[in-house]
């Protein structure tokens, strides 16, 4: 009996099709959360700078007038404080107590592409920020409540 040889086939088999696309699957569970991340964190930077500046211009007015301000509006009024105008489109800024100040709250509007309702908070007490965009007691970024 005289035997043919098999064409040579190219091309890959169902198995190894199968383990990469297992393997794409598990690197884009990993990455995926963490460029989350990474996204809402630049999102509350813009927030993060400007409450810093919010809290500097406060401390010039009461440097100035030996009392705290009550609201973001009147640093701006009275030229302490300049907000960039897309800033005041996606962030509203509160300022909370009053000699002394203890926080200052950046809360986003629905403006912002992370969506509207989201907190950047600003402790006086302690220095730190608190809340979107910012890794959490857990060790993970808040995702809206």
């Amino acid at each position: 009996m005289k035997k043919y040889p098999l064409p040579k086939q190219e091309g890959f088999t169902l198995i190894e099709v199968l383990v990469v696309v297992v393997i794409v699957a598990i690197l884009a569970a990993i990455s995926v959360p963490i460029y989350i991340q990474y996204v809402e964190g630049a999102r509350a930077s813009d927030a993060q700078a400007t409450i810093g500046a919010i809290y500097n211009a406060s401390k010039m007015y009461y440097q100035d007038r030996s009392e705290d301000p009550t609201d973001v509006q009147i640093l701006e009024d009275l030229g302490y404080l300049d907000i960039d105008q897309s800033t005041e489109k996606q962030w509203t800024f509160t300022i909370v107590g009053s000699n002394p100040i203890t926080q200052i709250i950046g809360t986003s509007t629905s403006e912002m592409k992370g969506g509207a309702g989201r907190e950047v908070t600003y402790n006086v007490d302690n220095g730190l920020f608190e809340g979107y965009g910012l890794p959490s007691e857990e060790g993970e970024s808040e995702r809206g409540q």
